[in-house]
């Protein structure tokens, strides 16, 4: 079987109906155990540990994404009062997100986040190859209310800095950074591109680094407008791998652009499977649109990865499940 294209989920899976019921250390354990296990016994060949750990229950619309990530840094409040509210409220871009997830008061730093620990966990769980995913600064730095720093770059660069240290000392098959809201804002991608070039660079232990783009999951929901075109100097800048690109919502007809402006050193993962519908796609239907991107990229040599879209937090387990058969089986049938 030709090495690629590689199968791979973007990170979250639906969190266990046990597991909220009963949280516990050895209920995280456990629960990770079955995500893997599930993804390795469909035929995926880099699976993800599903962030069960990083669900929060007070804000379900974001699966812990940001909230996990930037509450337990230091500098950074995490109670918000009505003042904080009205002054979040009157910045443009985040429409999706009336709360910041926190008021930024002093000079950022790790706090008690121990990214490492979450690793080493779903390491020792699998033997199987392993991505580990970790919010961008960029996607951070945005939901954050600022009272300490006084400009974008230097927030988003501090963050930077704190993701930095923490990935230096871990050593995945494959590390992602997830930055969703660069495709809405094309005009910051010269400082999202700066500041997750520095957690990339410091990423020296993974095999792989690659970067999720989408256009929003927030319950299902897309909350940003935009075109892939429009985020090219972006992904050229960036010093990444691959991209993870949601693709099966929207369509193949924008991977034109990225055939013509995409650096050919910079392979293309596709998404095919839509995690914003509940129909589970059949193998057919996924070989179907990795041989429709294949074609419009000039040649399968150019997609590296062929996986969802975003995460499949918000569906329901048997559908997830199913999907990710699906995934596997597509790609074999691609393949031949």
């Amino acid at each position: 079987m030709p090495h690629e294209p590689r199968t791979t989920t973007v990170g979250s899976y639906p969190v266990p109906d046990w597991l909220t019921a009963l949280p516990s250390e050895q209920g995280i354990v456990d629960a990770t155990r079955v995500v893997l296990e599930t993804q390795r016994q469909a035929g995926i060949d880099v699976i993800a540990d599903g962030e069960l750990y990083r669900f929060d229950v007070n804000h379900p619309e974001t699966n812990g994404m940001i909230d996990y990530f930037v509450k337990p840094m230091a500098g950074i409040r995490g109670a918000i009062g009505h003042r904080d509210r009205a002054a979040f409220a009157e910045r443009s871009g985040m429409g999706f997100r009336a709360v910041p997830a926190g008021v930024v008061e002093g000079p950022i730093g790790p706090g008690t986040l121990d990214l490492p620990r979450a690793y080493e966990r779903a390491r020792a769980c699998t033997d199987a190859s392993l991505k580990f995913t970790v919010t961008g600064p960029h996607m951070l730095s945005k939901t954050l209310l600022d009272r300490h720093y006084g400009d974008r770059a230097a927030l988003a660069t501090a963050i930077a800095d704190v993701l930095a240290e923490q990935v230096a000392a871990i050593g995945p098959d494959v590390l992602q950074l997830d930055e969703a809201n660069i495709p809405g804002h094309p005009e910051e991608a010269e400082i999202a591109a700066a500041a997750i070039n520095r957690v990339l660079d410091a990423a020296t232990g993974a095999g792989e680094k690659g970067i999720h783009v989408c256009f929003g999951n927030y319950g299902g929901q897309t909350i940003q407008s935009g075109t892939w075109d429009k985020v090219l100097g972006y992904m050229n800048e960036a010093r990444a791998d691959h991209f993870v690109l949601e693709l099966a919502h929207r369509g193949y007809e924008e991977v034109d652009a990225l055939r013509d402006g995409l650096d050919p050193a910079k392979k293309l993962g596709v998404g095919v499977i839509d995690i914003k519908s509940n129909v589970v796609e059949s193998p057919d239907t996924v070989a179907e649109r990795i041989e429709t991107a294949a074609k419009r990229m000039g040649g399968a040599e150019r997609i590296g990865w062929v996986h969802p879209d975003c995460g499949f937090w918000m569906l329901k387990r048997v559908v997830a499940d199913r999907k990710i058969a699906a995934l596997a089986a597509g790609r074999d049938k691609f393949l031949g």
